[in-house]
């Protein structure tokens, strides 16, 4: 699969987790706000718990005008203010057949930040993501327009002991007239495939005696999209193999029987699938662990997660 097609895939998968947690706790948002706002009638409560939970919130028992009283939670920043048997103001719709109760204080806004505050944070990080790819793709056209520079080029595969990345890397052993050998990791492109039995002539655009990355020009006029900065040598924490095409794979290294069915290796997508399911569950746990298994806090750790992962995982540049 091409880089550009990686890269669509990638914010994608951001967007669409983000819109899917930004309509589920935006709605829940506008939902509490718009209840809040038809709460235009005051009871004076008392406070029979505190210390609830881990975010020490309240129970408060208020009575409303029809004289039905009602036992809440509420979430609090000053919770030393509200200690058992204190006063709290409870503000309710008197409209309604069985009210809801919200703090009538306006400086405790604990309830709508949690919905608020969780939907800006998840906002940064799709942001951030969104714009390493669009980083990316800006540095590539930029470092392509430089001149470029005659080099040999040996395509060599690397193998991360990671697992949350991709755990496959492609690089490429630049060297030069003068014999000096510098180091490029790429995005794996179908392009490689072919050039992996011997050294092959490319144009290197960029300059290749700083720590900038740069942009590897095959005999077609395919340009390699580079991961991080140029090395002086091998990766350090990576087990590099012989060299080997990007298409490549373990059944490569066999020679196999003359009408043996070879099954085709499966699509690394699928492994975002895996991914967003294995998310799902980890923020299934968390939401357990933090936010004591509400239906809200649950089903927006999951989304959060659900898009995390796998987001994560493609920016790595899985090889196609």
């Amino acid at each position: 699969m091409k880089p550009s097609r990686v890269a669509l895939i990638g914010v994608t998968v951001i967007l669409a987790g983000y819109a899917l947690l930004a309509a589920w706790l935006g709605g829940h948002a506008y939902a509490y706000t718009t209840a809040r706002d038809r709460a235009t009638a005051t009871a004076s409560g008392t406070v029979v718990e505190d210390g609830v939970g881990d975010d020490e919130d309240i129970r408060v028992r208020w009575t409303d005008r029809s004289g039905h009283t009602h036992v809440e939670r509420f979430g609090v920043y000053d919770t030393g203010r509200y200690a058992e048997g204190r006063r709290f103001p409870v503000a309710y719709d008197p409209d309604a057949a069985d009210p809801s109760g919200f703090p009538a204080d306006p400086e405790e806004t604990a309830a709508e930040d949690d919905l608020l505050v969780p939907l800006a944070l998840a906002g940064s990080v799709a942001l951030a993501m969104t714009g390493v790819w669009a980083w990316r793709g800006v540095r590539f056209r930029l470092t392509g327009r430089r001149p470029g520079r005659p080099m040999t080029a040996v395509v060599r595969a690397g193998e991360r002991p990671q697992g949350w990345r991709a755990p496959e890397t492609t690089w490429l052993a630049l060297t030069d007239g003068d014999g000096r050998t510098v180091w490029q990791r790429v995005m794996g492109h179908p392009a490689l495939h072919g050039h992996d039995r011997e050294p092959v002539e490319v144009t290197v655009h960029g300059r290749t005696d700083t720590r900038r990355p740069v942009v590897v020009e095959l005999p077609d006029g395919t340009r390699l999209v580079p991961l991080g900065r140029l090395r002086r040598g091998a990766p350090l924490h990576e087990l590099l193999d012989r060299p080997r095409s990007a298409a490549g794979g373990l059944r490569d290294a066999f020679v196999i029987p003359a009408g043996t069915v070879v099954r085709p290796a499966r699509a690394w997508w699928r492994q975002v699938l895996l991914l967003t399911g294995g998310g799902a569950v980890v923020g299934l746990v968390m939401s357990l662990a933090l936010a004591e298994g509400g239906l809200t806090g649950t089903v927006g750790f999951v989304l959060a997660m659900g898009a995390l992962l796998p987001s994560v995982w493609i920016l790595s540049a899985p090889q196609p």
